[in-house]
């Protein structure tokens, strides 16, 4: 399998596994503390991969042996006037919505802590996989202030409203199996495979049509929360942006020719 790596800034690097690229957040001294660098990186990192037609799955992943991220750095914030604070908060928006907002399938790998801003990554990742070490919640009350990289809308739409409030309010962490048996986390699997599972379930993703995982991601995205009827439409729309495509024709002929597809991608 093909790897190539690029780095974006000092905090965050991309591997290429073939079709598969992995996001690696890699400020280990710092447990992954989201800084504005790291903040700036990842943005950046998001939109390069957002351009590039030839990712069909992104997983997200740390270098930290006993942590994904520890949210934000609070230690860069208490240095923070009120004024920088303001100045900062597109950057640490940035970085949140570039990893939701990615167009194709995502995956969060998860291992040791992944508190406040670290849980809300994985939250902004379409599944998230973790190992037995994991442990995630949004303390964010505790410190004075709520979650901000998208907690409190993407929480409730995994676990249910009465859920994310208790979780929110109380600020507790929630270990591994809980968070399992709750929804947290989507799969939980050995200790230390949590990376090569995710990256393992990112190739079984990618062997289908890019043009097809794009769309259908566009689609429940879209779709949730919608009354069905509006639903419908959002699918019926996704379903015409693919049913004339190149992918769609090599797929019918796979199928016909009884053969594995070589998806044009477009």
């Amino acid at each position: 399998m093909t790897e190539t790596e690029q780095r974006f800034g000092e905090f965050v690097v991309v591997r290429r596994h073939g079709h598969v690229a992995e996001l690696a957040l890699d400020r280990p001294k710092a447990m992954n503390a989201v800084s504005s660098e790291l903040a700036r990186s990842l943005g950046a990192a998001c939109d390069a991969l957002g351009a590039d037609r030839d990712v069909r799955v992104t997983v997200l992943t740390s270098t930290h042996a006993r942590a994904f991220c520890v949210g934000a750095d609070l230690k860069e914030r208490n240095s923070l006037s009120d004024a920088e604070l303001v100045r900062q908060r597109p950057t640490a928006r940035a970085a949140y919505t570039g990893v939701l907002e990615l167009p194709m399938p995502t995956i969060a790998a998860v291992h040791g802590y992944a508190l406040g801003g670290g849980f809300e990554l994985a939250l902004a990742c379409d599944l998230i996989v973790a190992d037995p070490t994991a442990v995630v919640g949004l303390p964010e009350v505790s410190v004075g202030v709520i979650p901000g990289g998208g907690g409190t809308q993407l929480l409730p739409r995994r676990v249910g409203a009465a859920r994310a409030a208790e979780l929110v309010f109380t600020a507790r962490r929630v270990a591994a199996a809980e968070a399992a048996a709750l929804g947290l986390v989507d799969q939980l699997v050995d200790e230390g495979a949590d990376r090569d599972e995710a990256l393992a379930l990112a190739g079984r993703i990618a062997a289908n049509s890019p043009v097809g995982l794009r769309a259908a991601k566009r689609a429940l995205r879209l779709g949730h929360g919608l009354d069905l009827r509006a639903g419908l439409e959002v699918e019926d729309a996704a379903w015409r942006s693919v049913a004339f495509s190149g992918d769609r024709a090599e797929g019918v002929a796979a199928f016909n020719e009884k053969r594995a597809p070589r998806w044009p991608g477009e």
